[in-house]
């Protein structure tokens, strides 16, 4: 049987473009070359799609412009994508694992693109990405589906004068929790009990984004769990974040990972087998509920008296030296590379299952 070609779609416009990067290596290192070929894509911070070899996606920190900048096809047969100075097809892509991180890549904009080529792709399609990154809708669902998650209170850019450090603390209390609802990583979110870090944070949030969302502190451990599948879904054993030391008060960018010493990863969490199952039940419904597809972490409060808080969920994983998604798999019995060879035979699973659907009324 002829291999498929697998694309690793990396880097991205966004925030994440490093953390993107890193987690493509890991891809391309752990795909099961028996089955796939693998092709490498890079998207520049200028947006800008361009071919790499093995070589650039190990050295580059920052994706670089090269000679093999590429086009996009819509509406061909099968040659989809294109060099752009020789016009020359880089073939037939199969299934594309896209790792962009964060805006532009995992809010359903890639994923458009991809359905528009009638591509497979990897995670969930556009509606379960834009569900997801956008953590202000993907709670008011979950309230709506009656799964518990912290108080909050939302802003656009255009309300700024309508947020009230008075009104936040009277309403979810302190410390609050500031971000932009539509970023990943941890990246711009504050911790705050004070009006002038209020006002900071706030400032902070809106540099990133058109929303601010403001939290309650929810007290109780941090915990995630992996899931997988489209139509049959699976839940992995769940593991525990521990922030350490006085200067990582809470799961941030530097704790995840600038700081060596910031956070530890407890796999799997130490919990009694019940607590464990209602974690993943509630996982399973939570990933449904926001229509996910392919694959999705979902991350939870534990707090002291059993109650479970959904913080959020992550439709496009980390697959970085430290990321929990496949850790967590492999702590169920799943190796990384055996989870890549699932979650692209799910995204080929998927795209069959929607090219069998009619397009036409007769």
């Amino acid at each position: 049987m002829p291999l498929k070609t697998a694309a690793i779609i990396y880097g991205g416009k966004s925030t994440e473009h490093e953390i993107s990067i890193r987690s493509a290596r890991n891809i391309f290192k752990a795909i099961d070359y028996q089955q796939y070929n693998p092709l490498l894509i890079a998207i520049a911070k200028d947006g800008k799609w361009y071919l790499k070899t093995k070589q650039e996606l190990e050295s580059e920190v920052v994706v670089q412009p090269n000679g093999n900048q590429l086009v996009l096809i819509p509406g061909a047969s099968a040659d989809k994508i294109s060099i752009l100075v020789t016009n020359k097809s880089i073939g037939r892509i199969d299934v594309v694992f896209p790792i962009v991180h964060g805006t532009g890549g995992e809010d359903g904009s890639l994923q458009g693109i991809l359905k528009t080529l009638n591509i497979a792709f990897v995670g969930p399609g556009i509606i379960g990405s834009a569900l997801c990154i956008d953590k202000d809708v993907a709670k008011r669902i979950l309230t709506e589906s009656g799964i518990a998650n912290s108080k909050f209170l939302s802003f656009r850019k255009s309300e700024r004068d309508q947020i009230s450090y008075e009104k936040a603390q009277t309403i979810l209390g302190l410390p609050l929790y500031i971000k932009p609802p539509n970023l990943g990583s941890s990246v711009g979110i504050s911790k705050v009990t004070t009006k002038s870090e209020f006002s900071n944070a706030i400032e902070l949030a809106l540099s990133f984004d058109r929303k601010v969302l403001i939290e309650e502190n929810i007290v109780g451990r941090e915990i995630e769990c992996a899931v997988i599948g489209n139509n049959d879904v699976h839940a992995s054993p769940v593991g525990e974040v521990v922030t350490i030391g006085e200067n990582h008060t809470f799961y941030s960018y530097e704790a995840k990972y600038t700081d060596a010493n910031g956070s530890v990863t407890v796999i799997p969490a130490e919990m009694d087998s019940t607590t464990q199952d209602r974690i993943r039940d509630i996982a399973i419904k939570t990933y449904k509920a926001l229509n996910c597809e392919g694959m999705a972490r979902v991350d939870v409060f534990l707090k002291d008296n059993g109650d479970i808080i959904v913080n959020e969920v992550n439709s496009l994983p980390g697959f970085t030296d430290i990321s929990m998604y496949p850790q967590l798999w492999e702590a169920g019995g799943v190796s990384y590379t055996e989870l890549i060879s699932k979650l692209l035979a799910l995204a080929i699973e998927r795209n069959i299952e929607d090219n069998k659907m009619l397009t036409s009324i007769e």
